[in-house]
């Protein structure tokens, strides 16, 4: 029973788990052992081997209060920076093999002091405060990446993010005042920008409105041109309608009077042919005869027949006898 214990207390004392996201390594005798475990549950040999569980999946390490100088000797501290990475599952074995555990001390914690130094010892406190800043996290995240990288680390740097260093007291209300006054010319320079933006708006509806009014006054000169035209030519038309209507009446009227001419000179001629039938050589005789026999008057005379005589008419050149 005492045995049976014991081989239970062993197996209990070397169960371990390995949790998900992570590997398990293993030390025999404090010799790193070429393998390593997946998660779930695992034994090993108690007391003479030891296990720990290394992490491949994102985790964020946390740099804290990291100080350093500027080129113009302004000591300054960057209190937190934050740095994603992941390492990778085939890299893991051989990276705990050189550098241990802990190897993000040394790629993460020891390069991010590093290249903050670097960076602030070659750069102006106006460039690291203020005209680098937006790029210190790429710039970190660069070289962080190519240390990794040339050591064979597998390694990913994925983000980093930088909070604004602390500085002086003194420097940082200079800053805050440069700031103020920078906002305050921003703002009178977007003043400026929006009044110029309103004047343009304004000129630019001047100027729509001028060739708007432009074209209804061209739309305008262009029906009244077209009325005038329309005007004239119905005038135009009216006129030759006049001077057609004239030409008709004309011709009405000079047929007219040419039916009125014919028809005198029809009547001339009717009369002319009737006084022509009434004033007939027996009809003048005849009315001679009945004037002479109807006067009273007796005339005496030796000439007295030749009187009478011109007055008979003759019929084919003979004079006709009155009696």
């Amino acid at each position: 029973g005492v045995g049976l214990g014991a081989v239970l207390f062993v197996i209990l004392l070397g169960t371990h788990q390995v949790e998900e996201g992570h590997i398990g390594i293993y030390w025999l005798g404090g010799a790193l052992l070429d393998s390593y475990t997946e998660p779930g549950i695992h034994w090993m040999i108690p007391f003479i081997t030891r296990t720990a569980e290394v992490q491949i999946t994102l985790q964020t390490d946390t740099v804290t209060n990291i100080p350093c100088g500027t080129s113009g000797g302004t000591t300054i501290y960057f209190d937190k920076i934050e740095v994603v990475n992941i390492l990778d599952k085939q890299h893991a074995h051989n990276t705990i093999k050189l550098f241990g555990v802990n190897y993000d001390r040394t790629w993460v914690f020891d390069r991010i002091h590093h290249e903050i130094n670097q960076f602030c010892s070659s750069h102006t406190l106006q460039e690291v405060y203020i005209d680098l800043f937006e790029k210190l996290d790429e710039a970190l995240a660069k070289a962080l990446q190519g240390s990794c990288d040339k050591h064979g680390t597998g390694i990913t740097i994925l983000a980093i993010r930088v909070t604004k260093p602390r500085i002086p007291e003194t420097v940082r209300k200079n800053y805050e005042a440069i700031e103020t006054a920078k906002t305050q010319l921003l703002v009178r320079q977007q003043q400026e920008k929006v009044a110029k933006k309103e004047e343009d708006i304004i000129r630019v509806r001047a100027t729509v409105q001028a060739e708007k009014e432009a074209e209804v006054a061209r739309i305008n000169a262009e029906k009244q041109a077209k009325i005038s035209k329309i005007n004239t030519e119905k005038e135009i038309l009216e006129k030759e309608a006049e001077k057609q209507k004239k030409l008709i009446d004309d011709e009405i009227a000079l047929h007219q009077k040419n039916m009125r001419s014919d028809a005198e000179y029809y009547q001339i001629r009717k009369t002319a042919q009737a006084n022509k039938d009434l004033y007939s050589e027996q009809y003048l005789r005849y009315t001679l005869y009945t004037s002479l026999q109807n006067n009273p008057k007796i005339f005496f005379g030796e000439n007295i027949p030749d009187i009478f005589m011109k007055l008979i008419p003759t019929v084919n050149g003979t004079e006709q006898s009155l009696f």
